[in-house]
């Protein structure tokens, strides 16, 4: 076979380089576009300036049956397009950039943002990262095929779009990239981390611009007393371990819970909105993806109790969410999770010291919000930057490693599989990565 002319090549490179700037672009826009779509309800609609005022102003039973009814319409838009082929979550972007076999479905993936967005207007317990991270993938499928680009071009555009589409919903451009690389291939390959680097900047300059830049957090302050202090970073790690397994153990229960009732689609989601509406009656800190009450909990404004309480009722919520079939992100939930995991330990590790120091509390609730998401996704070197772009401040590095190291560790000798890794190992695919490089598991028995 003889190999390409130099004009062939440096035609094909110049459709590389367009398709790339095309889904940098595109995920952006889809993110500016996703976001503003949600901002629109909350002021126009309820009045408020998020989920969380929204919902605190509502009576009782409007907080009971909102919920209920986005619900059923993000239920009814999945019956809808149920039929529609292709895939178009993590795992079947994690499916298209390894094995080149699965065509992620831009129009699928748009309607579940469309289904995404009923339910989380409707204060419904999911991310909104899930759509702009599928649209992005998908939009490299798209790309790929539009510029009539070769295979594993089109691989890595997938890629690079889920790297754009990460880091224009977090505003983090390192942890796209490492999502990539811990997540979706698994490996440190150069022909698809250099297209995620190219577009991740692009992605967040162009989401800055209209968004604004700056941590979506805001700015924290961290600091470590002593040296011992690593020892409760440590502890939270460990913790953060266990939760994380017992986490993604309750969706897999909550989603056979579901699939059990063998209700139509918009059933079963109204009574996963209804679950929400019945908890958000007494704590509305539970509804939509959990970025309001982050924030309280890092600014030390939630007590022990309260915090605590919040762990199981946000766990709870997000699976009553998603195993009934609401289309949306489990990314930003578990980080909610972790910050309240976090939080409840500062509070312990605050008697030592200043009981209920917001200082203290808030800084385990930061790390903690990185721990879980590496018990969840075995991604610790993303959970640690991710928290580390989120609070941009060098004296939070070691605390971040030590407690994602840890949690991730022990969370892997619980659940060998990650909650992504879960998706292909119930069709039967998987791999695991070892120092000869990636080995394909073996299917799932019957």
């Amino acid at each position: 076979m003889q190999s390409e002319t130099p004009e062939v090549e440096k035609s094909s490179l110049g459709r590389y380089a367009a398709a790339l700037v095309f889904v940098a672009v595109g995920a952006a826009a889809f993110a500016v576009v996703f976001r503003e779509a949600i901002n629109v309800v909350f002021t126009g609609i309820y009045r408020a300036k998020d989920v969380l005022s929204a919902f605190e102003r509502l009576p009782w039973f409007l907080r009971l049956l909102i919920p209920a009814l986005g619900g059923a319409c993000a239920g009814a838009v999945s019956l809808l397009t149920s039929r529609l082929r292709g895939g178009q979550g993590v795992g079947d972007v994690m499916e298209a950039v390894v094995l080149g076999r699965t065509r992620i479905s831009l129009g699928l993936a748009a309607s579940k943002a469309l289904g995404s967005w009923f339910a989380i207007v409707s204060g419904g317990s999911i991310g909104r990262e899930g759509p702009i991270i599928q649209f992005g993938g998908g939009l490299g499928g798209v790309a790929g095929r539009m510029f009539r680009l070769r295979l594993e071009q089109t691989r890595a555009l997938v890629a690079a779009g889920t790297a754009a589409g990460f880091a224009a919903a977090y505003n983090t451009p390192l942890a796209a990239v490492l999502f990539v690389v811990e997540i979706v291939t698994g490996v440190v390959a150069l022909e698809t981390i250099l297209p995620a680097i190219v577009a991740t900047p692009i992605a967040t300059a162009l989401t800055r611009l209209v968004i604004g830049g700056g941590p979506i957090y805001g700015q924290r302050s961290f600091a470590t007393n002593s040296e011992l202090d690593l020892l409760g970073y440590a502890a939270l790690g460990l913790a953060a371990g266990f939760a994380g397994p017992a986490f993604m153990e309750m969706l897999d229960r909550g989603g056979a819970l579901f699939a059990r009732l063998r209700w139509p689609k918009p059933l079963c989601a109204a009574l996963g909105g209804l679950v929400v509406g019945a908890i958000a009656i007494e704590l509305p800190q539970v509804t939509g993806n959990g970025y309001e009450a982050i924030n309280l909990i890092l600014s030390g404004e939630v007590g022990a109790v309260l915090v605590v309480v919040l762990l199981v009722a946000k766990a709870v919520a997000t699976t009553a969410s998603v195993s009934s079939g609401s289309p949306g992100g489990v990314f930003t939930p578990t980080l909610f999770l972790g910050a309240a995991l976090g939080g409840a330990v500062g509070h312990v590790v605050s008697l030592f010291g200043s009981p209920g120091s917001p200082a203290t509390v808030g800084a385990y609730a930061l790390v903690g919000m990185a721990a879980l998401i590496s018990s969840t996704t075995h991604a610790p070197l993303l959970g640690a930057v991710m928290v580390f772009e989120l609070s941009q401040d060098y004296a939070i590095v070691l605390p971040l490693l030590i407690a994602t190291a840890t949690a991730t560790l022990v969370s892997r000798r619980i659940r060998p599989t990650s909650i992504y890794m879960e998706e292909l190992r119930r069709r039967g695919l998987g791999w695991e990565i070892t120092l000869e490089g990636r080995k394909m598991r073996p299917p799932l028995p019957p």
